[in-house]
């Protein structure tokens, strides 16, 4: 059988990945603005200091956001990625590209949204921008990609930013009901504090079933739901039960995750190898 000749890319593949590494540098320089880094101020400290670690019981601790520089770090090797050549005509990629590039303009506009104290317009485009990344994962679960080194930039990255991004839009939209004023119904803080984590942590084992074990995902949204529960025992804001809650909802993601996986990979080992599986 004589080998198969590879696809030449066409202009629309072009145009995509264009878009997409223009996308990636938009998203890094509002994170570099975002971040204090070239005179601005930091996330934490803008909208009236609103997504700050001590501003709700469900906020995570500052060094939480340290993730930020891997999740952008894999973002740029995707955009680069994209590039080469059996990737350029790749289904995955061709399915992927547009969306990934929605979820950088979205991530770049929810930064704007902060440093201009629009904290409540910040609340739908991070749902917005959680919802791309769902489609995102979705569709890399669908097709599939080739090689370890796909798995761990396209895969890995997409799970990384599902996962923080998880987390984030709980802490996000928690600030947004306090600020307008939201007394619970009368319920505790710790009481939301607890539900609210509950729903991160059922959000979180979804993930888990759906992706099969995948790691990324539980990693990133285990790092964010970890450091509520520092903030809660270490921070001014102090909250024995949402910590407590916190520690619970990672020590059941992971278990769930580790389940989810080896039941995958023993099933059909073929199919889903481990070592692919981030």
């Amino acid at each position: 059988m004589a080998p198969q000749t590879q696809q030449s890319a066409t202009g629309s593949d072009y145009a995509r990945m264009i878009t997409v590494a223009v996308s990636a540098v938009i998203a890094v320089v509002g994170s570099f603005i975002g971040s204090g880094a070239a005179g601005g101020t930091p996330i934490q400290d803008a909208a009236g200091g609103a997504l700050a670690a001590d501003a709700t019981v469900v906020a995570p601790g500052s060094g939480a956001f340290s993730i930020w520089s891997v999740i952008y770090a894999g973002l740029l090797a995707y955009a680069v990625w994209q590039f080469f050549p059996a990737q350029r005509t790749a289904e995955r990629q061709r399915r992927l590209g547009y969306w990934i590039a929605a979820s950088l303009i979205l991530n770049a506009a929810w930064i704007l949204s902060i440093q201009f104290d629009q904290l409540l317009l910040s609340i739908p485009i991070i749902i917005a921008l959680l919802l791309v990344l769902i489609r995102c994962f979705l569709l890399a679960r669908r097709y599939r990609g080739d090689g370890v080194i796909d798995a761990i930039i396209t895969d890995g990255t997409i799970g990384l930013y599902l996962g923080w991004v998880t987390i984030a839009t709980v802490a996000n939209i928690t600030a947004g009901l306090v600020a307008v004023g939201f007394d619970g119904f009368g319920l505790e803080p710790d009481v939301w504090g607890v539900i609210v984590i509950a729903v991160a942590g059922l959000i979180g084992i979804g993930l888990a079933l759906r992706g099969e074990g995948r790691l990324a995902p539980t990693a990133s949204l285990c790092w964010g739901i970890a450091w509520v529960a520092i903030a809660r025992l270490t921070g001014d804001l102090m909250s024995t039960p949402t910590a407590m809650a916190a520690i619970t909802a990672v020590v059941v993601i992971v278990i769930v995750t580790i389940v989810a996986r080896l039941r995958a990979t023993t099933e059909d080992p073929d199919r889903v190898p481990a070592a692919t599986m981030v």
